[in-house]
Order: C-alpha cells, then structure tokens, then sequence
C-alpha cells in the first residue's frame, strides 16, 4: 500500500517553532523498534535514532519519542536516514506501568484522537479489565469506544446483555458488537475512521486487532496467528508498535496486545471511569473517606445495599492504591536515583582530580 505524506493539523502547527525550520523537518514517528525508529518524510518511512543530546537529556521514558510523536529532524544520505534532535509538544499520550515489578512507566502512543479498546466476545471478555483500558485512555485525554469482536460466536440476546453490562457502569462509552468472519455491523466500524485522525487499537492478544486492521485496508497486509484452544489466549502478532495509513486519510496505531495493565498515576483517569463511585462520595461523612470502614459512609452504604456491585468497588479501590503506590514508588526511585547521581559525580570528580596530581 502506497504511503502518504502525513499532514500537520492546526494544533500541532501552533507547537511549531518555526525558526529551526531553517535546519529541521517537521515529520512524524511512525514506528518505534526497541532503539530506533521510522519517521514519515514526504512518502516515505526512514530509519532514524535520537541524537546524543536527546538521549543525553532524556530523564525519564516521556522524555524519548513513541509512535505518533511529531519530531523535528534531519534526513542524511539522499534521505536514507535520520536524525530526531527533539520532540514537539503532544495533545495526548497513552502510557502504562512497565510490565513486572519495575518501577517505571511505558509509552504506547501519542497524539491519538480516539483508543478503540478490543474485547472479543468469547473467555477475554472481562468488565474489570475494560476499566482498567477506559481509566488509562481517559487519564490520557483520549476518547475511547468500547469494539467487541467476534459476535459471531453468541446469539444476539447475549451479546445485548454484556452490552447492557458495559453501558451500565459506563452510560457515555460508545460500544458496538461485529465480527471479521460474518462482517456484521463491520461497516459501523468503518465509519468510525474519519480522514486526519489517529486511531489505536487496545486489545490483548487474539481478540482480532491484526485481522481488523487487514479489513479496514482491504487486503491481508499484516500476519494473524490462530487463537489457542487450550486458554483461548492468542500470540502475539504485533510484536513492535507502528502507524498505519487507511486510504480514507485515517490513521491507525497498532500495538502488541498487553498482557499486564498496570496502573501510573491515574487519579483523573480513574475517577473519569468510575463516576458513580465518586458521585457517591461526595454524599460520605467525612471528606477524607477511604471507603474502608468509615462510619457514614456512602460508597459502602451503597455496596450493603447491592446498588453497587462487590466487583466493580473492590476494581475502583484496587486500581486507586495501585496507583497511589506507583506514584510514592516512582517518586522514591527518582530521589534515589539523582542521589546516586551525585554520588558518582563526586567519585569521578575526585577520581581525575587524584589523576592531575
């Protein structure tokens, strides 16, 4: 499939700088491949990596380009490679806690207009696990839609029903059931794709993001792998994260389906997603209520009275300690970290220091 030029809308052209237009293309990151990167230079993906003085200064991962980052450049050997001297700002981000017990944070994807968050109608579909996708879309200021894949696998009054589930504790959330096999309502999901947005797809792996992804371009482009029978978990098939081209204008993000969703410091994100637990804490006694074991208060009123159900308020306060854990964690490694920092500054500063004399 032919490439296209990738256009800057208005927003973007208001980050721009544009005396260092004079050294620098303005271009847009549309692969990310553990220690480089392709850009989109007029019609075509380069292979770049960062200059020493940007991974120099990159402090933390927010600090290093991800996929759909808009990066000033420069293009060397008839445009054959490049260099990215430095980021623009971003509209959003989309990022995760890094997978296991490490105490850092994983960029996904940047300047996304809308997450399209994958279920499959089969043993993935999970409600908690949804939240935890709406609560890291939302904390990036990214519209979601809920995709539930493979409707062809239940009768139409099941598929109402998890439908009603979702839309019970998530009123706003645009969700619609389809199939790759039988193509039902495919075509509600093609109309989704609007020429200049960017698009990503959340899903873990074997729900259908690379088949769907082969519908919407109209040819089978990318490789799918056959879901295991055995736990009805798929493989990996996106193995890096990169921007695709639809011919419509529209551009999409894939990325590799994510087998752990931990939390960074989400309280916006959070709070978007469980509205209702959090209209009814401003009715608690106490302003400070944990939701614990407060006398007068509100949440666990509701919980006793099974107007809110056991699930979804053990979910809400798993995610909230989680995420207050993560951020005293993470800020206790970045002191330790500039401590040890100086440590080394003071050792190699006595070390030459000795060496002069």
């Amino acid at each position: 499939m032919k490439k296209k030029e990738i256009e800057i809308d208005g927003w973007f052209r208001k980050q721009i700088d544009f005396s260092k237009l004079h050294d620098f293309q303005v271009v847009r990151v549309t692969g990310v491949y553990k220690n480089s990167f392709t850009l989109r230079y007029r019609e075509n993906d380069i292979f770049s990596e960062m200059t020493g003085n940007l991974i120099y200064n990159a402090v933390l991962p927010i600090d290093y380009p991800t996929v759909g980052d808009w990066v000033y450049a420069q293009f060397f050997n008839q445009n054959s490679w490049g260099i990215i001297h430095e980021l623009i700002p971003r509209k959003t981000v989309l990022m995760r806690k890094t997978p296991g017990k490490k105490i850092s944070y994983q960029l996904i994807a940047a300047n996304i207009d809308i997450a399209l968050i994958i279920q499959s109608l089969d043993s993935d579909f999970n409600l908690r696990r949804l939240e935890r996708y709406l609560a890291i879309t939302k904390e990036g200021h990214i519209s979601p839609v809920v995709l539930l894949s493979k409707s062809d696998l239940l009768p139409a009054v099941e598929i109402t029903e998890k439908i009603k589930d979702i839309l019970a504790i998530m009123p706003d959330v645009n969700v619609i059931a389809f199939s790759n096999v039988n193509e039902y309502q495919l075509n509600k999901v093609k109309e989704l794709f609007l020429s200049g947005k960017t698009y990503c797809l959340l899903g873990s792996s074997g729900v259908g993001k690379t088949t769907l992804i082969n519908q919407l371009i109209g040819k089978n482009t990318f490789k799918t792998r056959e879901v295991r029978i055995k736990n009805g978990k798929g493989k990996h098939t996106t193995t890096y994260r990169q921007l695709i081209d639809l011919t419509n204008g529209a551009m999409i993000i894939d990325t590799p389906g994510m087998r752990e969703l931990g939390m960074v410091d989400s309280q916006l994100g959070i709070d978007d997603t469980f509205t209702d637990i959090v209209d009814l804490s401003k009715y608690c006694r106490f302003n400070n209520c944990t939701h614990n074991q407060e006398a007068g208060c509100a949440v666990l009123d509701a919980l006793h009275k099974g107007t809110l159900s056991r699930e979804r308020y053990q979910n809400y306060m798993k995610m909230k300690k989680e995420s207050v854990y993560y951020e005293m964690s993470y800020l206790e490694k970045r002191r330790k970290d500039k401590q040890l920092g100086r440590f080394y500054k003071k050792v190699m500063k006595e070390h030459i220091k000795k060496k002069r004399y």
